[in-house]
């Protein structure tokens, strides 16, 4: 039977993208490009196939829907540069079964460029049709914030760029449908440009809090009351809030597509964020060394494995190199985690601890990495012999913060 929609690429971006549709009333038929992080939970996959969602049988099923969105990943490769193998799949084996007058929209990373001079050869010289004429071509940034309950497809503005007006409207009607609101951009390089600018806004504003951390620290300055009195500014703030690291599905991108290019800034705060890690093991170091214990054969707890609170989430975590470097300094790591329940480090399984309290109060170190809100932070730090918060969450006093 055809959809109307076909999802390309089953992963952080696409499986939002499809459960909105679905739950919008549009028929939808899901496509993967290769092995993808992302997954539903059972009550989710129930409801999205009651509501018309179906996994394709074989690629001849996309020569059968009006929309096709693509929405595979698009990891950062071994150069630094975006790789998009998985695009080119996608492209490849649509281009061979597209019929015209389908819109074909793109919604992964990608530089600006990308989507006219690299998608549209391929989509064209695949299926003999010529976009802007036969097919509709656009680009939208995703917009996915896994777990947040505030911001959903429906009510997050959604922003396009067509390789033609005609590209743009046929892309703003699908989204249309839903979405309260259609932004339309210029055209396929400013929408391209749009996610460039909100990816690298995080980066480049998490990094400069990163940098305050350090000074803070080195200053003996409580940075969690500098920020909590800062984002009372009612204009020319926004709060970011330092951690051991920068994770999830946003790579920051600094390079703009030819040689000379380069942001300088986003370079900087890539270098910021990265180092992150080091620093939150030298701290860890530094705290056994005060209290008399030296990082080799100290027994340290990491709580919280996953990039963000309350979701399963491992993509980017900076947890896996702070376990490393603590294992290299001789330390014997363990974990706790409600949402992992297995977690390997170098294809080596790090033990997980059950009883958290007795964790906690048996560690010579605990180091709460991310803050699931199933974690008592206040009977942690009764418990816990030493606790390095590098979230801020803990009472003041409490435990010794970032």
């Amino acid at each position: 039977m055809p959809a109307d929609l076909a999802v390309i690429g089953l992963g952080p971006f696409g499986l939002p993208l499809a459960q909105a549709a679905v739950a919008a009333g549009i028929s939808t038929l899901g496509y993967r490009t290769g092995p993808e992080p992302g997954s539903l939970s059972p009550a989710e996959l129930r409801r999205m196939l009651s509501g018309g969602f179906r996994h394709a049988t074989g690629p001849a099923e996309l020569g059968r829907v009006r929309t096709a969105v693509i929405c595979a990943p698009t990891p950062r490769a071994a150069d630094g540069t975006l790789d998009l193998s998985q695009v080119e799949t996608a492209a490849r084996t649509l281009a061979e079964r597209m019929r015209p007058h389908t819109t074909v929209i793109l919604e992964s990373p990608v530089h600006p460029g990308t989507t006219e001079n690299f998608l549209r050869p391929l989509l064209e010289a695949g299926s003999g049709l010529v976009a802007g004429r036969d097919f509709h071509l656009a680009y939208s940034p995703n917009r996915v914030d896994p777990g947040n309950r505030e911001f959903t497809p429906g009510n997050t503005p959604k922003v396009i760029g067509g390789l033609t007006p005609a590209c743009t409207e046929s892309a703003a009607a699908f989204y249309g449908r839903l979405t309260d609101k259609v932004v339309r951009a210029r055209g396929l390089r400013e929408a391209e440009t749009v996610q460039l600018l909100e990816t690298n806004f995080r980066h480049v504003n998490i990094a400069l809090v990163n940098e305050m951390a350090v000074l803070c620290h080195d200053l003996g300055v409580d940075l969690w009351d500098v920020i909590r009195c800062a984002e009372t500014k009612p204009f020319g703030f926004q709060a970011f809030r330092p951690g051991p690291g920068v994770g999830g599905h946003g790579v920051p991108q600094n390079l703009t597509g030819g040689p000379g290019r380069s942001l300088r800034m986003v370079e900087l705060a890539e270098r910021v964020n990265s180092q992150m890690p080091r620093y939150v093991v030298q701290r860890a170091a530094a705290l056994l060394n005060e209290h008399g214990k030296s990082a080799r054969g100290a027994r340290v707890l990491l709580l919280g494995v996953t990039y963000k609170p309350d979701l399963g989430d491992q993509r980017g975590t900076p947890a896996r190199e702070i376990a490393v470097r603590l294992t290299e300094l001789g330390a014997a790591v363990s974990y706790h985690d409600p949402h992992v329940p297995s977690w390997s480090v170098l294809e080596r399984p790090v033990p997980r601890v059950d009883s958290l309290y007795e964790a906690a109060a048996d560690a010579d170190l605990t180091i709460l990495l991310q803050h699931h809100r199933t974690y008592d932070l206040q009977g942690l730090s009764v418990k816990a012999q030493l606790l390095l918060d590098t979230r801020g969450t803990t009472p003041t006093g409490a435990a010794h913060r970032l």
